[in-house]
């Protein structure tokens, strides 16, 4: 990290964190469901053992080179610190794919990788890079790569036209598509921790959007645009917003940069920033906190909705009694 004199500050260890410190509550108790099945990750496995470990590692990195210190240092400095950051208990491995959409991603079965697009690495900035890194360094820690890795496969299976993928493996890739979506939110929040810079991670977010370089683009302005559209909007763009993440993995990115800021300003990113957060050596919190936690987040976000349908409806209702009225 970057100070604007161009020197570099220190960024705090968060020694032991757990990844409950950052997890989204729909996202964990999302997880501990599938956990609780018998043999659920057993049965991922051997499912996609038909295509095997090596295959699957070799597919995602077939076009990519392998960050070392001697291919793409800076990068590999960078991506060390956060893992030192984040204490991660490995040093799993990354990967530059050649292509100029904005993105990363973090996949495998038994050994987690990450690849990173090269087009974030020719936009983002220093601090934003390590935001992206640290985000996909939280999905790593928090156990997603299992099921992201899965639901890639059944996405592209399904645009295959594979046999494999009938409705009830597509209403399997809803229920995926939906929890990754939470999961997102999770790993912002890694992404953040990692970093230590607000202003970075909601830049990041811009970028991810729509491109641009700093002298094009306004943070604030940003910012507006997400509270716009996740309050404004008649019945029809609710509806459309709904529409539009069905069969997206991410949530969109103005909404990201929304959520995350939330969870700044409710003071969740100081509190473990001040070290009160979860060690990994900690009791395990009980299953039943989770389900209530994922109650009240899922229960928040309908009040949202019915809230904005409310007055989404008086809009309308008052914009067909104007129309009416005589001159």
């Amino acid at each position: 990290m970057s100070d604007s004199n161009g020197t570099t500050r220190a960024r705090r260890i968060l020694t032991a964190v757990d990844s409950s410190s950052w997890e989204h509550p729909a996202d964990r108790a999302a997880l501990a469901a599938f956990r609780r099945i018998p043999a659920f990750d057993e049965v991922l496995r051997k499912l996609f053992g038909l295509f095997g470990e090596k295959p699957v590692r070799l597919a995602f990195q077939a076009n990519a080179l392998r960050v070392s210190d001697r291919q793409f240092p800076e990068i590999y400095k960078r991506y060390l610190d956060v893992l030192q950051v984040m204490d991660a208990p490995e040093v799993y491995e990354l990967y530059i794919s050649q292509t100029p959409l904005v993105n990363a991603g973090a996949y495998g079965m038994n050994r987690p990788f990450i690849v990173l697009n090269s087009g974030a690495v020719r936009l983002l900035d220093d601090d934003e890079l390590i935001f992206l890194l640290g985000h996909e360094v939280g999905h790593i820690l928090s156990g997603h790569v299992l099921y992201r890795t899965m639901m890639v496969l059944l996405i592209n299976l399904a645009r295959m036209g594979f046999p494999v993928v009938g409705l009830a493996a597509r209403a399997v890739l809803l229920g995926l598509l939906e929890w990754s979506r939470k999961a997102e939110l999770s790993a912002d929040r890694a992404g953040l921790l990692a970093g230590q810079d607000p202003n970075a991670a909601l830049g990041a977010f811009m970028k991810l959007a729509g491109g641009g370089d700093d002298d094009e683009t306004d943070l604030n302005e940003f910012l507006r645009q997400a509270e716009t559209y996740r309050e404004d909007g008649d019945v029809a763009d609710l509806v459309f917003k709904v529409l539009n993440l069905l069969g997206t993995t991410h949530p969109f990115h103005v909404l990201r940069a929304a959520e995350l800021r939330d969870w700044i300003e409710a003071g969740e990113y100081d509190r473990v920033m001040r070290g009160e957060y979860r060690r990994r050596d900690d009791e395990e919190k009980p299953y039943l906190d989770d389900l209530a936690a994922a109650a009240r987040s899922y229960a928040a976000d309908a009040q949202s909705m019915m809230s904005q349908l409310e007055t989404a409806a008086r809009r309308m209702r008052e914009a067909i009694a104007e129309s009416f009225k005589w001159p």
